[in-house]
């Protein structure tokens, strides 16, 4: 089989990491791909949100089956794009329509089809510009911290926790005013959840569901969960509060209604789940949904799968997944994100990494923002290498993760060194 995986992150480094050991993998491609997939396969030059350019490789390449990494392709109807044709009818696309997309494409979607379903996640509204004075009067009735989220993707960056209602008004009028372009033309205001985050993955036919491993991910920058929020400084699986009785109340209260209400509303989805948990004294709430596998978990979700993932890809598409099982490695798997200095602020390109001789056999390198230069691997995003190890426990697998970090090195390499530390 011919796959083509879109994408260009860790997350999309590590699905086609377990696509590349599939005896069913004849030809795998990854448009545009990093420094780290052309190890796998091939990188072709196709920007994922190009449709028109993914249409011609796939013609060209006799791809059967399309994987879709990154939210934006989807939130844009890459499924429905395809779909719509005739001719490729056979091809498999992994990823939700449109219309399941907006789970993640808009917040006041998201937490309207919630409610809907009964569904638990925090009080909530959902305002626009004209309705400022509104909106002033809701965040007055909450209390501080207030949770401002732009309704649109904003690249991870549209969602706001401030502590002073005057700011929490400011920076309300400039996301009205532009401050994250579309996205924030609406604006959703909730009520701050106080507990432990992690993070839940299933994969689903639109019916049936198979339950992938749980993550916490660590998104503030600096150690002690300071700092700005990024794209994720690390993660660890499993998660130790997740115990069975914490995960049959995700399932019954979270996931099963999340999968019926789609069936409900007639909506095709086939592909990833992310849920974003909050634990409130050991019940879980939904912060938000992301319609792909999260980064950086994906970075320790995915090694911990013993099973064949293309097979399971195939049953999503058929809608026989069903009859499909997923066997899961008990062991512990934790990454460090090695990130440019000055991220997620101004940080500078072109550095070029290097890497020990031998790489232990219980660690992988995923590369997030790299590329080759010159025939030298060097940095070209803010988030540049997920290291990720295996051990038997949190304590284990985090050595092995920080003792290979250490030795790989760029200028300004900065990592948190405390990830998964509130866990041993």
């Amino acid at each position: 089989m011919n796959i083509l995986v879109l994408g260009s992150g860790g997350r999309e480094h590590a699905l086609a990491w377990k696509i590349a050991q599939s005896p069913l993998t004849d030809n795998l491609y990854i448009a545009p791909g990093n420094a780290g997939t052309a190890q796998l396969g091939e990188n072709v030059p196709v920007k994922p949100e190009d449709f028109p350019a993914v249409e011609s490789f796939i013609l060209s390449h006799d791809i059967q089956m399309l994987v879709v990494g990154p939210e934006g392709p989807l939130v844009k109807g890459i499924y429905d794009y395809f779909r719509s044709q005739y001719r490729f009818s056979n091809l498999f696309v992994i990823g939700p329509s449109r219309e399941g997309a907006m789970l993640e494409g808009s917040k006041a979607f998201a937490k309207d089809f919630m409610q809907d379903n009964d569904i638990p996640t925090a009080r909530y509204q959902s305002f626009t510009a004209k309705e400022l004075n509104i909106a002033k009067d809701f965040l007055h009735d909450l209390n501080p911290p207030y949770v401002l989220k732009a309704d649109g993707l904003a690249a991870g960056k549209g969602v706001l926790i401030l502590n002073d209602y005057e700011e929490a008004v400011n920076t309300l009028k400039e996301m009205f005013h532009g401050k994250f372009g579309e996205a924030g033309k609406t604006v959703v205001i909730e009520e701050f959840l106080s507990g432990i985050e992690c993070s839940v993955f299933v994969l689903t036919d639109g019916e049936s569901y198979i339950l992938l491993p749980e993550a916490k991910d660590y998104k503030r920058v600096g150690e002690g969960d300071t700092g700005l929020n990024t794209g994720g400084m690390g993660a660890v699986s499993p998660v130790p509060f997740a115990d069975d009785t914490f995960m049959e109340k995700v399932e019954e209260r979270i996931i099963e209604p999340t999968i019926s209400g789609l069936q409900d509303r007639n909506i095709i989805y086939r592909g990833f789940i992310y849920f974003g948990l909050m634990n409130v004294h050991g019940d879980p709430f939904v912060v938000e949904y992301n319609v792909r596998m999260g980064d950086p978990e994906a970075e320790v979700v995915i090694p911990r799968l013993y099973s064949d993932l293309v097979p399971l890809f195939q049953a999503v598409a058929t809608k026989n997944l069903s009859q499909q099982n997923m066997q899961i490695i008990p062991d512990t798997v934790a990454t460090v994100m090695l990130v440019s200095g000055g991220y997620p602020e101004i940080y500078e390109k072109g550095k070029k990494i290097t890497f020990p001789d031998k790489i232990p056999e219980t660690s992988v390198i995923f590369h997030a923002g790299t590329k080759k230069e010159n025939g030298d691997v060097v940095t070209s995003g803010g988030r540049v290498l997920a290291v990720s190890s295996v051990g038997k426990d949190h304590r284990e697998a985090l050595s092995r993760s920080y003792e290979l970090a250490e030795k790989i090195n760029f200028e300004k390499k900065y990592f948190r060194k405390d990830i998964g530390f509130d866990l041993t």
